[in-house]
């Protein structure tokens, strides 16, 4: 069965996961998440993408990511993979990849789908009892959003920045979202819509994408598909 295509769409966000071979660990010491980060700038910024969260597991890898090349994302985790596949088994004497395969996405819908999203990412070494508050975790981008911690790599996204006229506003007000844990169902939208390469956000968001790019972009009834005439997208989000 031939594998479904990405939605691709530009400027969109992505929620990108990245996972080991068989669960296992990817990430064996420090050094490693800052070569790893070091390389995701260093091609991001070659191929124009911008990342805008982003957490390394032990195992998986999280990022939120957009381009103006809807092909970007594709090409930087190509590079970096390879980049990184290289160092592992050099370092450790090891062969072949760590990575199960291609990479899950889903397409963001820029409202409080991104803020939900953000909140997933940054979360996640919380909800697996790696740490207690997010702040605790080195590995990920919730500093630099919640405590204006300095990182070239990240790109704040356009609805961070309109959190708050200063800095110290926008982390306040960006640290008050994570008072509350996401529920149940958004944590299982999130994994659905990433796991089926759909669109996270509302009804209507994933029937204009799937008009733009004349397939589905959200989790289908049984029974034969109906048939969507593609049109000229613009700005769907």
């Amino acid at each position: 069965m031939p594998r479904r295509a990405r939605l691709s769409l530009p400027g969109v966000p992505l929620h990108l996961v990245q996972r080991g071979n068989n669960r296992q660990a990817c990430f064996f010491a420090p050094d490693d998440c800052q070569y790893y980060l070091d390389w995701l700038e260093d091609h991001s910024r070659r191929q124009g993408c911008r990342v805008h969260a982003c957490v390394l597991m032990t195992n998986p890898v999280h990022l939120l990511v957009s381009a103006d090349d809807p092909s970007s994302p594709s090409r930087v985790m190509k590079a970096l993979g390879q980049r990184y596949v290289q160092y592992i088994n050099r370092t450790y004497r090891r062969s072949g990849g760590p990575w199960e395969g291609r990479f899950r996405s889903c397409r963001v819908q820029q409202d409080d789908s991104l803020f939900a999203c953000l909140r997933y990412i940054e979360m996640n070494p919380v909800r697996a009892g790696m740490v207690e508050q997010p702040a605790d975790y080195r590995g990920s981008s919730y500093r630099a959003h919640a405590h204006g911690a300095f990182e070239t790599m990240l790109t704040p996204h356009a609805a961070y920045l309109a959190l708050g006229t200063n800095p110290d506003e926008k982390q306040q007000r960006y640290r008050r979202l994570f008072r509350e844990q996401l529920g149940q169902q958004v944590l299982e939208d999130i994994r659905d819509a990433t796991r089926g390469n759909f669109v996270l956000g509302n009804p209507k968001c994933a029937a204009e994408v799937a008009v733009a790019l004349g397939r589905r972009a959200s989790r289908g009834k049984a029974g034969r598909p109906r048939q969507i005439k593609p049109v000229q997208s613009g700005d769907l989000f």
